[in-house]
């Protein structure tokens, strides 16, 4: 891989669909006081060569990004077209109004049809007033650009749906995963971060789970790792913490690091 500038990865959110707390439960994950077992729906900020690159925006867009004062995003790239991916993407109206420009997003030819039928109202002839201004850009499982960003899509299956991870030279992202090809393997080694999904302890149809994903590093061989996309059934993340390699570590909301 290129050597491009360095990398800061913002976790937006590191929860699965529902979110932890999940609403009306009272076990001690959803009633923890601890911070990092607060988590929105899966979702990253990637800022590289002085851009602001978001993967996925869900339902709790806007909430996160008030919550890291994000003045400026240069795209918005998706994984896939479930709804705690795409939900929140009206609401980059705000950065239209304010910056006075369209947001470029990214997705296959899936998403793209997923948004269209989501928010129509984005797409009609006359545009509805008030209604979010993006480009859309289509993407297949090869390199592209965005800006002087070189990214490359790294397919996964979700069960039966394919989803694209995502390499940022070091960095590689992956949620949504329970399944990676050998042939796209090869884009993940050799990566200082990885992030993938472990979702709880027991095995699920369409997530990794603790354990598969622990072996997968193990496998991949990162630098380090990092868990996302993790539900109240792993556990108390201090507890989880605990448990890990000395290599891998919990993502929670607002952690920052540097690759």
């Amino acid at each position: 891989m290129e050597t491009q500038g360095k990398i800061k990865l913002t976790f937006l959110g590191t929860g699965t669909s529902i979110g932890v707390p999940v609403i009306a439960c009272n076990c001690p994950i959803c009633k923890s006081p601890d911070a990092r077992d607060k988590r929105f729906r899966t979702s990253a900020m990637v800022s590289i060569n002085n851009q602001n690159i978001v993967i996925d925006c869900g339902p709790d867009f806007r909430f996160q990004m008030l919550k890291q004062q994000v003045e400026d995003i240069d795209a918005v790239i998706f994984t896939h077209e479930h709804r705690d991916h795409i939900a929140g993407l009206d609401d980059v109206r705000a950065f239209n109004y304010i910056l006075n420009k369209n947001i470029p997003i990214y997705g296959t030819h899936n998403v793209m049809e997923a948004i269209k039928t989501e928010f129509p109202y984005i797409f009609t002839e006359t545009r509805f007033f008030g209604a979010p201004q993006v480009t859309i850009n289509e993407i297949d499982n090869n390199r592209f650009s965005i800006g002087e960003t070189s990214i490359m899509p790294v397919l996964v299956m979700h069960n039966k749906l394919p989803v694209f991870g995502y390499r940022f030279d070091g960095l590689t992202y992956i949620t949504d995963a329970s399944f990676i090809p050998d042939e796209e393997k090869h884009k993940i080694f050799n990566s200082k971060v990885l992030v993938i999904n472990a979702l709880r302890n027991s095995k699920h149809i369409s997530h990794f789970s603790l354990s598969e994903a622990l072996s997968l590093i193990e496998e991949l061989k990162p630098e380090r790792a990092y868990l996302t996309h993790i539900s109240h059934f792993l556990g108390l993340h201090e507890e989880v913490e605990k448990k890990l390699p000395e290599n891998v570590r919990l993502a929670y909301d607002n952690l920052v690091i540097e690759v």
